[in-house]
């Protein structure tokens, strides 16, 4: 993620030279800015040790798929367990765990498993690992933040040791790309406790510890040959972002996620480093809960809408690595995409109409803002910045990043969140904006959006979903009270030596699952 003012970083020529050529280009000391493996391209090497900083991690870290929220967790999950289907770069569902995944009316779908998969305690993969997987979704007391989209799976029948039947409550089509989010991972029939990981995955889990660090060993057994390069890997948290780099310039680390842009001018100049730079549809929005005080006053929110200057975050907060967004979470980079829905523009005027109408102008309102939600703090400063010129006080309060997602995110009446990208609306907004959402940032409740979601999921008409989507973005954009100004490309600074990196629709770090195709050359 990223974050701050171009007047903190490089100079304006400086950032044209790093952005010409459609994103791919090489400045001096060997930067580059764009898909690292256009630019390093070589054969594979086996062996060696790839340690990687996150940069957000908690006690709260947890080896359980079903309760999976930060980047931290989606990289051990990778790493040990496996998907019935992943997404290749290109956004399109491949098949995994899974031999072959068939439908004839959407409603009823047949998974084939592979042969001879065997989980790290030598046990064999079977329907009856896959069926319990699932429907520990639907359990509430697994606490399963995909539990809103598991739901519409009401049926599980093992037909033989290696075939599963999974019937909807609704046809839905895109059941191959919602097996392929990280929660959905596949673990032994009967696991209960998750001190240690027994996946499939690439990498057997060797230590693991909260909120430090956890430790994976290449899986001798793995069923996928010739994939995994590397002997083994370690995967930790740098919540500090100067401090991550400086790592990776002292050779500590091979991998710093996530690089703010007032940071890249740390590695600017500098042999042997690479940034990756991928725009997948992540941001960071202000929730404001409809249900609390002062979002409850439809005035609020919408004042708040035109006070947020999207261009000046977009160009002195994140140094021109994002995209302008509607207040919507389905981007451009999603063929679903509203692009008819134009984004509220900056009008401090409209914003101090809106705020008298509510009776807040002189009322200090305070906004919680982290660095564990990616530029929060300079978002909050530019909106504060803002207010002030109005009459409108904010007072920030700054929180650590250590217990942010577990104390303020979803809980304080306005604060910022931090959402990595998604493949389909449909998941999106089952997510984030259902009436059910367990992530339902700002309360929306919508019975006309549940039924939308529900109308479009079941339909394979793609023009009646395109139609559908688009309708409910603006609903979202219009009614909810998340303010989201814009997209945030993924910037993650590797050590040139750092080979195998792909972009993927999923995230940064190639959607979490870098260990398994990365090698050092």
């Amino acid at each position: 993620m990223v974050e701050h003012a171009l007047r903190h970083g490089a100079t304006r020529r400086d950032l044209i030279k790093m952005l010409m050529a459609g994103g791919l280009t090489a400045a001096a000391g060997g930067l580059v800015i764009g898909r690292a493996t256009s630019a390093l391209a070589a054969t594979p090497v086996s062996g060696g040790t790839l340690k990687a900083a996150g940069w957000s991690s908690s006690t709260a870290d947890t080896l359980d798929p079903a309760k999976a929220s930060l980047s931290t967790d989606y990289v051990r999950c990778c790493a040990f367990y496996n998907r019935l289907t992943f997404l290749d770069e290109t956004g399109v569902p491949q098949m995994e765990l899974a031999e072959s995944i068939d439908s004839k009316d959407g409603k009823v779908w047949t998974v084939k498993l592979r042969k001879g998969v065997t989980f790290h305690s030598g046990k064999t993969l079977s329907s009856a690992d896959v069926i319990y997987s699932l429907k520990r979704h639907l359990d509430p007391a697994t606490g399963s933040k995909v539990n809103a989209i598991a739901k519409q799976m009401t049926g599980f029948k093992a037909v033989d040791d290696l075939t599963v039947e999974i019937t909807l409550a609704e046809s839905n089509g895109d059941l191959p790309t919602i097996l392929s989010l990280h929660h959905f991972m596949i673990i032994a029939d009967g696991t209960t406790t998750f001190a240690k990981a027994n996946g499939t995955g690439a990498f057997v889990c060797e230590n693991f510890e909260p909120g430090v660090r956890s430790i994976g060993v290449k899986n001798k057994n793995y069923f996928k040959s010739g994939v995994v390069h590397l002997d083994s890997f370690e995967f930790f948290a740098i919540p500090d972002d100067a401090a991550r780099i400086n790592a990776l310039l002292a050779g500590d680390i091979q991998l710093a996620a996530s690089i703010n842009p007032r940071n890249i001018r740390l590695v600017e100049g500098q042999p042997g480093v690479v940034l990756s730079k991928t725009t997948a549809g992540n941001y960071t929005n202000l929730n404001m809960r409809l249900d609390m005080t002062p979002g409850d006053k439809a005035d609020f929110v919408a004042g708040m809408k035109y006070l947020i200057n999207r261009e000046a975050i977009q160009k002195s907060a994140l140094r021109g690595l994002a995209e302008i967004a509607n207040d919507q979470p389905v981007s451009p980079a999603n063929r679903y995409h509203n692009a008819s829905l134009k984004p509220k523009a900056f009008d401090p005027e409209k914003a101090k109409f809106h705020f008298q109408k509510a009776g807040l102008i002189g009322q200090e309102i305070p906004i919680v803002c982290s660095d564990a939600a990616s530029s929060s703090v300079d978002m909050a400063t530019i909106v504060q910045s803002a207010g002030q010129a109005i009459g409108m006080k904010f007072d920030l309060k700054r929180v650590p990043s250590d217990g942010y997602w577990s104390n303020y995110w979803l809980k304080a009446p306005v604060h910022f969140g931090n959402i990595n990208p998604r493949p389909t609306p449909d998941i999106l907004f089952s997510l984030l904006y259902a009436s059910s959402a367990p992530w339902n940032e700002s309360q929306y409740k919508s019975e006309k959006f549940d039924r939308m979601l529900i109308e479009a999921r079941g339909s394979l008409d793609e023009a009646k979903r395109k139609q559908i989507y688009g309708e409910m973005q603006v609903m979202v954009a219009e009614e909810a009270g998340t303010a989201i100004p814009v997209y945030i490309s993924n910037v993650d600074a590797i050590s040139s030596k750092l080979q195998g990196l792909k972009a993927n629709p999923l995230g940064g770090m190639m959607g979490y699952a870098f260990a398994e195709y990365v090698w050092l050359a």
